[in-house]
């Protein structure tokens, strides 16, 4: 099977299940989690931060992130298509009482500086809920975030003393795709949740990042969350794994969605609206997507042609160069 729904399908390799298994293993909760502390000051370490802390999923990570930024009542500015928006059940709002302000995207996923001014709340003033945070995304879209404007995105916010955090999901793509260290990736932001179980392959976890008095308010939160594990090292193992072998080999996927790009743009009935990292944005000719969807799930391979809006292709590990060929074949052959 051809899985090209998304790299959160990965499945754990033979060599990470055996780093699982034999994981030495304490009590996270009570904090002598060997394999726990090892992943959370690795993490840390690469990304240039002080902590870290581990959790079950990125959309706790997020939402423990900002609520150790925030107070009730209090707000971030955010992407209006940015997933601790849109895609996180509205966390923020139902479970912290943090006002969500969207703002809409430039074509590049930014989020303008002007619109981000005209956003922001008058300090001091009941009637709104107070400013604190700006919260980006990057990579948007499978589109790498241009580093002049994160740098001057986190300038313009702390001079209007703004705490800033970055969804990492996928830094590490952005890290592989720019030739840049982790580490200058998400220097300027005072936190940032990063992701093991998309490209890296594991099977659960992110870890947030950030300064010791951070990271203290956000494992008191991680617990209200529900997300204090005990021997969580078992998961921990998983995404140590990752991090010693899986980062550089992203940019394979990254040239193998450059290859299903290219190929998919040589057949009628397709056209190819961008391809960034390990993203492919395409349309299919509306009148045959469902019968290509199911067509192609018979030929062992997932993906789902969206009707009247863009569909998403995503290489991962578990996707090989062979693998893209036979997709594009397949495509042809359906379409012809």
């Amino acid at each position: 099977m051809i899985d090209l729904r998304s790299d959160t399908v990965t499945r754990p390799s033979p060599a990470m299940l055996q780093a699982m298994v034999s994981a030495p293993l304490g009590d996270d909760v009570m904090g002598d989690d060997p394999t726990v502390i090892q992943l959370q000051q690795a993490v840390a370490e690469r990304a240039g931060k002080v902590a870290g802390l581990f959790f079950p999923s990125g959309t706790q990570s997020n939402l423990a992130g900002l609520m150790a930024h925030c107070e009730r009542g209090d707000e971030y500015l955010v992407g209006q298509q940015a997933h601790t928006y849109k895609y996180e059940g509205g966390g923020a709002a139902v479970l912290a009482s943090i006002q969500p302000q969207p703002i809409e995207h430039a074509e590049d996923g930014s989020l303008p500086l002007e619109k981000l001014a005209a956003a922001l709340k008058p300090e001091g003033d009941p009637h709104f809920a107070r400013t604190r945070l700006l919260a980006l995304e990057n990579t948007f879209h499978g589109k790498l975030i241009p580093a002049d404007y994160v740098r001057a995105a986190t300038d313009w916010a702390r001079g209007h003393g703004l705490a800033t955090h970055l969804d990492g999901a996928r830094v590490f793509n952005a890290a592989v795709a720019s030739g840049k260290p982790l580490a200058e990736m998400c220097q300027p932001f005072d936190s940032v949740s990063i992701c093991f179980s998309k490209g890296l392959g594991a099977p659960v976890g992110s870890v947030l990042v950030g300064s010791a008095e951070l990271i203290a308010r956000a494992r008191r939160w991680r617990k209200v969350l529900g997300g204090g594990l005990r021997q969580s090292g078992v998961l921990a193992a998983a995404c140590l794994y990752a991090l010693e072998h899986n980062v550089e080999r992203l940019a394979q996927d990254h040239a193998n969605a450059r290859l299903l790009a290219d190929g998919l743009r040589g057949i009628t009935g397709v056209r190819v609206l961008s391809q960034d990292t390990n993203m492919v944005f395409a349309e299919f000719e509306p009148a045959r997507c469902d019968a290509l969807t199911a067509a192609l799930a018979a030929d062992g391979i997932l993906m789902r042609a969206v009707y009247g809006g863009p569909t998403r292709l995503v290489t991962h590990l578990d996707v090989s160069s062979a693998d893209v060929r036979r997709v594009i074949e397949a495509v042809a052959r359906h379409l012809r």
